[in-house]
């Protein structure tokens, strides 16, 4: 299980991404981080965009809820999520 931690009002949590795969999913684990796939290919903030979107959904949360902490021009990621506990997220993961 990754580690999601919990900051000021929100959760953060480690993914790295995959862009230019055939959909976009959860794919498994690598290290302390979820391994993420997205079709979208890292050009242009589109890959970001749809790691925000594929969250937002995900969580059920507004996508304005979902930002990337650090990592915007990395395949490695921290993802943040305002509004939720690390013990939330996790029940929404499933994990």
């Amino acid at each position: 299980m990754i580690p999601v931690r919990d900051t000021d009002a929100s959760a953060t949590f480690a993914v790295k991404v995959h862009p230019r795969a055939k959909k976009n999913a959860i794919t498994g684990e690598v290290g302390d981080a979820l391994k993420l796939a997205l079709t979208v290919p890292p050009v242009d903030g589109k890959a970001n965009q749809a790691c925000i979107e594929f969250f937002a959904k995900l969580l059920n949360v507004p996508r304005s809820s979902v930002t990337i902490a650090a990592g915007h021009s990395s395949r490695n990621k921290v993802i943040r999520v305002e509004g939720l506990s690390a013990q939330e997220v996790r029940r929404r993961f499933k994990i």
